[in-house]
């Protein structure tokens, strides 16, 4: 409580300081992440950095191959403590105004997010404050992590709705073939298609981001939140590429060109996959939390079960998640070899019923069509008909 009421004022103010100044000195404060390690990677429990209880905190003593954001006031990291791994929170700047060691070895020549810089840092005998208890890092960090796993989730729907727009604007306005492009069919079909999975995506955020607001007073909340934080983390993630992708392509070669926004989208989208947790990190995690907390399949299932009744085909699916949720516990968590399929099922099955629950009746019909019974994995196969127009007329931005 103490490290929050110095922190939680600046660090949620609704500004940017960007002076090298004591937090006591500062309007508005950022805070970044290093928790990463060279030779563990996502496994932090193979941490080596030291903390030695010293002045008031502890002395941290190691190098961090991933630092986000390193141009911030303060880093939630992770050290070994004499209690094992610990949470800490590095500040830039002493109080008594000396600077704290923070020593940038590097930053990141990255694919993308290059915006956001990431760098490789080094502690030697940094003074660092613990968050929560010793010994409990990871516990500690897991809070955080749900929250930008979200973030994460959102910033991939938001990338699938900037290329739809890109792709609407210009199929709207360019011609070929004595029509406009957004009156050729088989462009109207992949614009559709595309229309659907931006739909579909930002209707899974806001359903999460809806149940994390609402997770300290509901049980019900907490534990369908728990369940599809991760799963929509791990979906969304690996189809914003492909979305990208299908937008740049209706743009044809001025899209390929850095003077187009996508060339930039499409270099940004593959970091919500590696971020907080890469595919096959998240789909264990979900197994993880199955086993732990049998109320959040529940819950899940709970979800999708909102939608009964309203297409064949959702009903099929959320029998077949129940099944496959349902295990006898004496089996155990479901096979690891097999956790993307399950993952995969249970993020497309949220999706068709969010879409049947708050939807347009046809394009949920569509959807429910395209990614529960006749996936392809390529865009512009829905079945033709004049529900397409309509499709995307909806997905248009309203001048």
């Amino acid at each position: 409580p103490a490290l929050a009421a110095e922190w939680e004022p600046a660090l949620t103010a609704a500004g940017y300081d960007p002076r090298g100044l004591p937090l006591s000195a500062k309007a508005a404060a950022s805070l970044g992440m290093a928790m990463t390690e060279k030779q563990g990677g996502s496994d932090v429990r193979a941490n080596t950095t030291r903390a030695v209880p010293c002045d008031g905190g502890y002395r941290l003593t190691g190098h961090k191959w991933f630092c986000s954001a390193p141009m911030s006031d303060g880093f939630l990291t992770l050290a070994q403590a004499d209690e094992g791994l610990s949470c800490f929170l590095v500040p830039r700047w002493l109080e008594d105004g000396a600077r704290n060691t923070f020593l940038i070895q590097r930053l990141k020549d990255k694919l993308g997010n290059r915006s956001n810089a990431s760098a490789e840092i080094e502690y030697r005998d940094t003074w660092a404050r613990l968050v929560g208890e010793p010994g409990r890092g990871v516990a500690v960090i897991l809070k955080m992590v749900q929250l930008t796993r979200l973030d994460v989730s959102i910033c991939s729907a938001a990338l699938m709705r900037r290329a739809l727009i890109e792709a609407l604007h210009h199929a709207a306005h360019r011609r070929a073939f004595q029509k406009t492009l957004i009156d050729q069919p088989l462009m109207e079909n992949q614009l559709a298609d595309l229309a659907l999975e931006s739909e579909a995506a930002t209707r899974l955020v806001l359903r999460l981001a809806r149940a994390l607001d609402r997770a300290a007073g509901d049980e019900g909340e907490r534990a369908f939140a728990r369940i599809a934080t991760p799963v929509a983390k791990y979906w969304l993630a690996k189809r914003a590429p492909g979305v990208v992708f299908e937008a740049m392509e209706v743009l044809g070669g001025n899209a390929y060109v850095e003077e187009s926004v996508l060339p930039r989208l499409y270099r940004e989208a593959p970091v919500s996959a590696i971020w907080e947790g890469c595919g096959n990190v998240i789909c264990l995690d979900v197994l993880r939390a199955l086993a732990k907390a049998p109320d959040g399949a529940a819950a899940f299932l709970a979800e999708c079960e909102r939608a009964r009744g309203a297409d064949r085909r959702l009903d099929a699916a959320v029998a077949r998640l129940g099944r496959a949720l349902g295990r006898d516990p004496a089996q155990g968590a479901p096979n690891e070899a097999g956790a993307r399929g399950l993952v995969e099922a249970m993020a497309r099955t949220l999706q068709a019923a969010l879409m049947h629950a708050h939807g347009a009746p046809e394009a949920a019909e569509r959807f429910a069509a395209a990614r529960l019974e006749g996936e392809t994995g390529f865009y512009g196969t829905l079945a033709p008909g004049p529900a397409l127009r309509r499709i995307v007329e909806a997905a248009r931005p309203q001048m």
